[in-house]
């Protein structure tokens, strides 16, 4: 019961970025894929700023992703909102 908690205390980290908007859905789609990694949210579609809140200690795998996804796509990081 002790170490369930302890995982109840963690947060989440949260991350800005702008994104080309007709991407949005497709940047779902693959952090849905890696199930547990980072949920995002949309919170300015117009604008394409979206919110990931990433799992702790995930944070290096999410940045591997959205580097290799930059190679196709426009994604920059803002600061928080």
């Amino acid at each position: 019961m002790k170490h369930k908690g302890a995982l109840a205390t963690l947060e989440t980290i949260k991350q800005y970025y702008r994104v080309d908007r007709r991407e949005i859905a497709f940047l779902k789609f693959i952090f849905e894929a890696y199930d547990g990694l980072a949920v995002s949210s949309t919170l300015d579609p117009e604008a394409g700023i979206v919110m990931f809140q990433i799992a702790p200690g995930c944070e290096a795998d999410v940045e591997m992703i959205l580097q290799d996804l930059k190679k196709n796509i426009m994604i920059e990081q803002v600061p928080s909102i």
